[in-house]
């Protein structure tokens, strides 16, 4: 068993909580010159916003304006960050 790394994350309020990860994990996943700390904001907003995108493009249900909105501004928010749309990103569009 490898050893692991943990990373805080921090809270508008100030509220915080621990990430606990394989040691290297991070490392694997680093673009060269990448900070570890880069590394895990970058994968949290890809995730956040494959999950947005799941509940409101994919879901069953009739998704409330709200979420849409926020969906929206997420995929603005990984357009900003990476320099491509979420689709672009994914290979499609919803």
């Amino acid at each position: 068993m490898v050893d692991t790394e943990t990373y805080t994350i921090e809270g508008p309020s100030g509220e915080t909580d621990e990430l606990e990860l394989p040691e290297g994990l991070v490392d694997a996943l680093a673009e060269q010159g990448e900070r570890p700390p880069t590394v895990v904001a970058e994968i949290a907003l890809l995730s956040f916003v494959q999950r947005s995108h799941a509940i409101v493009h994919h879901a069953d249900d009739e998704v409330p304006e709200d979420l849409r909105e926020i969906n929206e501004t997420a995929e603005e928010l990984f357009e900003e960050r990476f320099g491509m749309t979420f689709g672009e990103a994914t290979g499609h569009s919803h």
